[in-house]
């Protein structure tokens, strides 16, 4: 057997166990290119089935046998362990890209046994800056996180998590209409549930190398477990109680404390569509765009109008939902909708990619194309669309295209995603703002909170600098404070030879549509102290930077038509992935562009584009992203804001950059937190034995996800 495999049979237990190649721990290797599962058959040696029986006790014989399943065990799993290490740095033989030799930050996946209060949390970027550090005094800072190992659960517990205002305090009724609880059911007997967080942070947790939990008002002194989180929404209870029984195998110490003032809702008896729209029957008075008067006789405040929102899931036929994933769909109704007064409504935009189907001619054919494609729970909250449809509502021609790199047509969802989207803003002309939601998106954290604080955030941002600052990535630990952002994106600006954007731009067209007349500035830039736009909703918040594409290499910057082929190509801006916030204003102006003028683009270019044509108010907003590789904060800064040639944009060539992170088209750091967030293993890491024998479940900050293309726990 030892020259049949190479080994040598003294050593074998040693090799088998302990064996490491350089750069084969957590800390150098790449997440990226990381060995699969392998499997093999592997047949056992000769020597084995040459026993001579007649000499042998039939004890002896078996412990032959068990003797011999264990060398073969053991020599087969050295084998898969050596052909694993060499096909896992068999990558290694390509050229590396420059941020796969910054060591891996692992803080992410410290758990729940390492909660500290917000006050004694020390990032893990700072943990290794002090420990690197020759300052004696930086050694006051705690080290890696201490942990008692004879008590597995937590150190502090869950409390009620509630970012909404006290709508029933005398100062939100002096300015707002009342706000009436909803119910899950009709008799109002099920309350509406609510989720748990820690109140700390795992010690030394990565910090997010982009964006600021500070200012966009979030809070970031409390962590979200998957049993706070989803627990409530079935989660963690058996079916038979109306839950998932999702967590049979999961480290759950301490979790079920939750239960303790949390009941557990049957929730195969839950219409969400109803329960909407009893919800917004019982406040629509919040929503009348007439001002009403207080009903209080010594107070003649009039009350304030509450924005509503549609929140726009755009599936489609065949589309698969996870467990996890209607988790997530129940804590958005629940989060946005319900628990706000009915500030919100879930919508699904269905499209039907048969477009043979007369779902439009028959009540019935549109019923049962809901029924065969949405779960129950979910039935009366969906809108179908096809691209037939879209071919009639926006008829060709739209000529004059630059070049098509996708090489569909025009009415193609690849190429339109807009168009129902459009569509259905006017069908539903009833709400301020529309979100863009795609299906491949997961939070972490409260839905109410992340979005309503965004859009909060969004309309305290002044005009002046806005495009540019869009443009850009937040990195606080270079940047500083927003203030301090601000003041750097404008002193580039004036170092530049570029002009700043101020009110709609002036190009040469051969036909545009008039901007509103409120959107051309009350006074010149240098005249405006970031006044103007302050309190003004934003038309379009977007979840990456806004950027110039005739500025890069996007492989998509091209793609438009109904422009005059004779004059250079129309100024325009992108923002990648189209989740985004759009206001019915805008949406208005994407229709008319669309339908009177034959303008058109690719969907990512659309919308930041009609904005940036019509000197609409546009924003991105710097929530919290997190890398997998800790960059040195110039090389993040050069790489991402201030690349050396266009060939080099994150946007275009340079996207292998935004592979280790967890917000991006391609990123692939999304997907391996969130399932280990949810108990799975990814890598041959993490999982229900890493987790009971080390730091316990994860536990982030609210986060948001993309992709997630799937939620197959390896457990």
């Amino acid at each position: 057997m030892s020259s049949r495999f190479g080994l040598k049979t003294p050593k074998m237990f040693i090799r088998t166990r302990y064996e490491k190649l350089p750069g084969g721990d957590s800390q150098s290797a790449s997440p990226l290119f990381r060995s699969g599962t392998w499997s093999k058959g592997y047949r056992s040696p000769m020597w084995a089935n040459r026993l001579q029986r007649p000499r042998m006790s039939f004890a002896r014989i078996i412990m032959l046998l068990v003797v011999s399943i264990l060398i073969v065990s053991m020599t087969v799993t050295g084998i898969v362990k050596q052909v694993r290490l060499k096909h896992h740095h068999k990558g290694d033989d390509r050229k590396l890209y420059h941020w796969e030799h910054y060591p891996r930050l692992r803080g992410l996946f410290n758990g729940v046994r390492t909660l500290v209060p917000h006050s004694d949390y020390v990032s893990e970027q700072n943990f290794v800056k002090y420990s690197q550090s020759a300052n004696p005094e930086d050694n006051i800072k705690q080290r890696w996180p201490v942990m008692d190992k004879e008590h597995k659960e937590p150190p502090m517990d869950p409390i009620r998590f509630s970012p909404y205002p006290k709508f029933d305090s005398k100062d939100y009724l002096k300015t707002h209409e009342e706000v009436h609880t909803c119910y899950l059911d009709e008799d109002e007997k099920v309350e509406l549930p609510d989720i748990y967080a820690y109140p700390g942070i795992p010690q030394n947790q990565t910090n997010p190398s982009f964006g600021s939990y500070e200012e966009l008002g979030l809070n970031d002194k409390v962590c979200f477990d998957r049993f706070g989180r989803f627990g409530p929404y079935g989660y963690s209870y058996p079916r038979e109680q109306g839950g998932f029984g999702l967590a049979d195998k999961s480290e759950k110490n301490g979790a079920d404390k939750i239960w303790s003032t949390e009941p557990k809702i049957d929730y195969t008896k839950v219409s969400w569509g109803k329960a909407q729209k009893r919800c917004y029957e019982k406040n629509k008075a919040r929503f009348l765009k007439n001002v009403t008067q207080s009903d209080s006789e010594e107070n003649h405040v009039q009350k304030k109008k509450v924005p509503r929102h549609a929140y726009i899931l755009r599936t489609w036929t065949g589309y698969k939902y996870s467990e996890q994933q209607i988790l997530t769909i129940r804590a958005m109704i629940n989060e946005l909708s319900l628990k706000s007064g009915g500030e919100y409504d879930v919508h699904f935009l269905l499209h039907v990619k048969d477009d043979s189907i007369p779902i439009w001619s028959s009540d019935e054919f549109y019923e049962k194309t809901i029924r065969d494609n949405l779960p129950e729970e979910f039935w009366g909250m969906a809108t179908l669309w096809s691209e037939q449809q879209m071919r009639l509502y926006y008829p060709e021609p739209f000529p004059n295209n630059v070049y098509n790199h996708a090489k569909a047509p025009v009415h193609s969802v690849y190429r339109s995603a807009h168009f129902p989207l459009q569509w259905f803003s006017q069908v539903h002309p009833e709400y301020d703002f529309y979100w863009n939601w795609e299906m491949d998106l997961r939070l972490t954290g409260h839905y109410w909170e992340f979005n309503t604080k965004i859009g909060d955030w969004a309309r305290r941002q002044p005009r002046k600098g806005m495009w540019e600052r869009a443009s850009r990535y937040y990195i606080p630990e270079l940047h500083g404070s927003w203030k301090n952002f601000t003041d750097m994106v404008e002193e580039e600006m004036y170092n530049s030879d570029e002009k700043p954007v101020w009110g709609p731009p002036k190009f040469e067209n051969t036909g545009m549509l008039e901007s509103p007349p409120e959107t051309e500035p009350p006074r010149t830039y240098l005249a405006d102290n970031y006044q103007w736009g302050i309190g003004e909703d934003a038309d379009l918040i977007t979840f990456n930077p806004i950027f110039d594409p005739a500025k890069t290499n996007w492989v998509f910057r091209d793609d438009v038509s109904g422009y005059d082929l004779e004059l250079p190509e129309p100024p325009r801006r992108c923002a990648i992935i189209t989740v985004s916030r759009l206001s019915k204003r805008l949406l208005d102006l994407m229709h008319r562009e669309t339908y009177l003028m034959r303008h058109h683009m690719f969907p990512e270019m659309w919308p930041p584009t009609v904005a940036f044509h019509h000197g609409l108010k546009a924003v991105y907003a710097p929530h919290a992203v997190y890398f997998d590789h800790n960059w040195p904060l110039e090389s993040l800064d050069g790489t991402y804001n201030h690349p050396p040639k266009p060939t080099d944009s994150v946007f275009g060539w340079g996207e292998h950059n935004q592979l280790g992170n967890s917000f991006y088209y391609n990123a692939g750091f999304s997907s391996e937190l969130w399932r280990r967030w949810l108990g799975g293993r990814e890598y041959d890491q993490g999982g229900p034995i890493e987790e009971e024998n080390g730091t316990g479940r994860l536990c982030l900050r609210p986060t948001l996800f993309h992709p997630v293309k799937h939620e197959n726990l390896n457990i």
